[in-house]
């Protein structure tokens, strides 16, 4: 019966030691690879850095004009749900971050339902805009 209680407590005791030990080891051999890095970041958050605006009117400082970009949604099956309006204008503006604009003004969307020119998508929703360089406002 003394025996089983030493043999317990050293078990007890193997263990508590032990286990930190195992644990440490087997923890550095797995290697984390993700898809986090900064570029990403940037890319996601890029439309955010474009804002909308109305008309050249709202302009408060010196601006330029960039070029016209587009973006589009796409219906690609019958039981999908219709292209996306936010969509097509949140595609528009990273077109317009990429060319370097931080200012978009909506002229319009349009909606191509049945697009026979496309064989991915049944109807397709395009928004057209202006994109602008404005300068930041001087205080």
């Amino acid at each position: 019966m003394k025996f089983k209680k030493i043999l317990t407590k050293v078990t007890q005791r193997l263990t508590i030691v032990l286990f930190p030990i195992v644990l440490a080891n087997c923890s550095a051999n797995y290697q984390v690879t993700t898809n986090l890095d900064k570029e990403n970041f940037q890319q996601y958050f890029a439309p955010t850095s474009v804002k909308i605006y109305q008309s050249e009117q709202e302009f408060s400082s010196a601006y330029q004009y960039v070029g016209v970009v587009e973006g589009q949604d796409c219906q690609s099956k019958d039981h999908l749900a219709s292209p996306d309006e936010i969509i097509a204008r949140t595609h528009a503006r990273t077109q317009a971050f990429e060319k370097r604009a931080n200012a978009i003004i909506f002229t319009g969307c349009a909606l191509i339902a049945d697009d026979k020119s496309s064989k991915q998508c049944i109807s397709t929703l395009v928004c057209y805009g202006k994109a602008y360089i404005v300068s930041p406002q001087k205080q």
